[in-house]
């Protein structure tokens, strides 16, 4: 088991840990309703250095992007970031990541941390181009600063003007005391705020003087829990749950990042498909009888017939009802169709509603 450079400021601050993909992490610490709220309404911080980090480097780091990846990362100037997918040759999908165009001839992607090796080896296993590959994820800690109050909260500790950073924009500057941080206006929990990047070695710098600016405003240390809630009430995507090597981004909803305008792996199969038709697709419900749908339960429909699976499913706590998204066949997919979860062997009322959940 892993651990991150701050698990011993966790542990001081009574966080309850947890294992979660092969790092020792914090899943909350007051509630994960508490958490939950202070993001909503005022501002969080994650520690999400877990996440794996890649440099690529070189003239032809692009097209090893462009190659590997399902959205168009040619559109990307210095300075802004891009959520897409890695196809895995057989319809399916190896991870989503985000890539940042930090030079001319330099990415970094940002990966989830169960799947830090599977990327590596498959981009890897893609790059006869020369280019120059760093695994940069031992080395690089990762704070989500988030919610409405971020911006305010953090502005006295950098000279770079926050509010100015658009979303999946992003800037290198000081913060913290510490020079050369990656502020990015990016994260995963629809409230605002920014991800965080810097060494190991400086990280605990910057979780100090973070929580001394944040003081005045309320800040909380947030755990994975809350994480999952706020990501699930905006009906982004977590991969092994809602997406994973047998879901294709078409089926997930995510046709927006899949861009037929460049060959990348996958690309004449995943066109095929989007011509075809999709049978299955990811959709978003809500309970209506009382129930908490959770991962893998069976969606039915009104006479007793299995319709799919749930793949993600919480209580809302912004919105006080359940809530889920699953994958159902394209004849129960319309919002507004009645829906049934399988809880305790029975059919339990849902309907299937149009994203986001939560809306600010």
């Amino acid at each position: 088991m892993k651990n991150t450079a701050l698990t011993h400021v966790h542990e001081s601050l009574g966080a309850k840990m947890v294992p979660f993909a092969g790092y020792n992490m914090p899943v909350q610490y007051e509630g994960v309703n508490v958490e939950h709220e202070v993001v909503r309404t005022g501002v969080g911080v994650f520690d999400v250095s877990h996440m794996g980090e890649f440099l690529l480097t070189g003239p032809n780091a692009l097209a090893l992007i462009q190659k590997v990846t399902s959205n168009d990362a040619s559109t990307l100037t210095i300075g802004r970031a891009q959520y897409s997918c890695l196809p895995n040759g057989k319809g399916g999908i190896v991870d989503d990541l985000i890539v940042y165009r930090m030079k001319e001839e330099q990415y970094l992607l940002v990966v989830n941390a169960s799947n830090i090796d599977k990327d590596w080896d498959w981009i890897s296993s893609h790059n006869d181009l020369g280019v120059e590959m760093r695994n940069l994820s031992d080395d690089y800690s990762l704070l989500a600063i988030q919610g409405p109050k971020a911006v305010e909260a953090m502005q006295s500790l950098t000279s770079v003007d926050l509010s100015a950073i658009k979303y999946y924009h992003f800037e290198v500057g000081p913060f913290a005391g510490i020079e050369h941080v990656i502020i990015s206006a990016t994260g995963y929990t629809g409230s605002g705020g920014f991800e965080i990047y810097c060494k190991n070695s400086e990280v605990e710098q910057v979780w100090n003087k973070v929580f001394e600016a944040g003081a005045s405003f309320g800040i909380k240390p947030v755990g994975l829990a809350a994480r999952d809630t706020l990501r699930l009430e905006m009906g982004f995507c977590l991969y092994g749950n809602d997406i994973d090597d047998t879901t294709s981004p078409l089926e997930a909803g995510l046709g927006w990042i899949t861009k037929f305008t460049k060959d990348f792996v996958d690309s004449e199969t995943l066109k095929a498909q989007k011509e075809a038709g999709v049978t299955r697709k990811l959709v978003a419900f809500e309970m209506i009888d009382r129930g908490i749908p959770r991962h893998d339960y069976r969606i039915m429909d009104a006479a007793g017939n299995e319709i799919g699976k749930v793949t993600s499913g919480t209580q809302s706590p912004s919105m006080k009802i359940a809530i889920g998204l699953g994958y159902v066949t394209v004849a129960n997919a319309a919002v507004d169709t009645e829906i049934f979860i399988e809880i305790r062997e029975k059919g339990v009322k849902a309907k299937v509603v149009k994203l986001p959940f939560y809306k600010a």
